[in-house]
């Protein structure tokens, strides 16, 4: 399953980036990712109820499906599938694989609000193809889904990320969390080891300086970014799982856009400790300084077979981010999510938003990370106007008449039909009985 996820999501990852550009941000790829993959999961109770999805008619094309409103169904399909990076059904299933077994280090919730919408039946059967664990009710207001936020993400997002209004039928939500410890804490160093060409090292008067064992690093050379340096701290496991927490530089030059491409292509083997493929040997690269790595040869005691040994620091920043993004790109999927799953529930949709707050710390001691994600369905409010509501009181004595309906299945009517069975005039009224009230 991880492999089926890899691709989809760093391909998916590259857009996210590109959309928020290179200013100072955290995000949640994944997040994001899997919001559409939950509604990509409503198409399979559309299909099995006869509405048309993207796979049912996949086979014949949209130019061979009948009637105008199932080619738009067709082609939404296939913009949230090309969004995703791979079918449905597959989208759908991983959803379900993450969400129903959460990692212990990562706390994961999604949810589905509806607004009831006057004279639209819901339609059977999409509720059992969502994750098990996605919570699904009425339409929280802002307070309830600002209270969503922060139980989701024990306290690190307060907002969800879009303002509800009368015009969102329904909203899809998806939240992230993670607060772990190193397995093994940074030192401490004078931020001048940042290096003489980093403004850093005059901004700061402390770094994070890698510890003697219990992290890894490497010079690597990848396809995109050239060049790279990768330090890897892992986290304290918890009943066998764990979190690795990779960082990658590349030369100042190299836009963020290839960096961060790098960096999830050398996410792949990074949960098992695996060494990066492009890996040098530090005695294939010259001695001295470079922007990203200063090399030096001493003499030392070593086991090493060849009497050559390698040994990888790194010293890197404290740092935090809090951001939030407009997802409303169409790279980004969410117009056909929004129309996919509209279609799958029934509702009268006609717009969306959507949208992602998320924050991340990295220190001596730890990582901490969140993110929430939304999406909400929007119909066109009629204009205003004026309405009268009339509260009807029986507050004096009053009729009561039973009459029987007597309706036949060929259309006809019984004798006993209209006929008033009973009647009362009430002028004695009673107390609530204690067992109804």
């Amino acid at each position: 399953m991880t492999t089926d996820l890899h691709g989809p999501l760093s391909a998916y990852a590259e857009r996210l980036h590109a959309a928020i550009g290179d200013r100072h941000h955290v995000a949640s790829p994944l997040g994001a990712w899997l919001l559409l993959a939950v509604s990509a999961a409503t198409t399979e109770a559309a299909q099995a109820t006869g509405l048309h999805t993207a796979d049912a008619d996949a086979a014949s094309g949209p130019e061979a499906v009948a009637g105008s409103d199932a080619a738009a169904r067709y082609a939404t399909g296939e913009r949230l599938a090309a969004a995703l990076g791979t079918d449905l059904a597959s989208a759908a299933d991983v959803a379900r694989t993450l969400l129903d077994a959460p990692h212990p280090l990562v706390a994961s919730a999604t949810a589905l609000w509806l607004r009831a919408v006057r004279g639209v039946d819901e339609p059977a059967g999409w509720r059992a193809t969502l994750p098990a664990t996605t919570e699904v009710g009425p339409l929280p207001d802002q307070a309830g889904l600002d209270a969503w936020a922060r139980e989701h993400t024990d306290g690190l997002i307060e907002t969800f990320p879009l303002k509800v209004r009368p015009d969102v039928v329904f909203a899809l939500a998806s939240a992230l969390a993670t607060r772990i410890s190193w397995a093994e804490p940074f030192d401490v160093t004078d931020a001048r080891a940042l290096g003489p060409g980093s403004a850093w090292a005059g901004d700061l008067r402390q770094a994070l300086r890698s510890p003697s064992h219990g992290h890894q690093g490497a010079i690597v050379t990848t396809e995109r970014a050239g060049d790279v340096i990768v330090h890897a701290a892992r986290a304290q496991a918890t009943d066998g799982a764990g979190l690795v927490v990779l960082s990658v530089a590349a030369a100042p030059h190299v836009p963020a856009g290839e960096v961060l491409a790098a960096a999830y292509r050398l996410s792949v083997g990074a949960a098992d400790g695996a060494q990066p493929t492009g890996r040098r040997s530090l005695f294939d690269l010259p001695l001295g300084e470079t922007p990203l790595w200063t090399l030096r040869e001493e003499r030392v005691r070593t086991r090493a077979r060849d009497g050559r040994e390698e040994r990888h620091q790194a010293v890197l920043p404290c740092w935090s981010a809090r951001s939030e993004h407009d997802l409303m790109a169409a790279t980004l999927g969410f117009e056909a999510a929004a129309g996919t799953l509209a279609r799958a529930l029934g509702q009268p949709v006609q717009g969306f938003e959507a949208g992602q707050v998320a924050m991340a710390r990295y220190g001596r001691y730890g990582f901490e990370a969140a993110a929430v994600t939304g999406m909400f369905g929007t119909v066109s409010l009629p204009p205003e106007g004026v309405a009268r509501t009339a509260e009807l009181r029986f507050g004096h004595p009053y009729a009561v008449l039973a009459v029987a309906t007597d309706s036949r299945a060929d259309g006809t009517t019984g004798p006993w039909h209209g006929v008033p069975v009973f009647s009362a005039w009430v002028t004695e009224p009673e107390e609530l009985p204690d067992a109804e009230s």
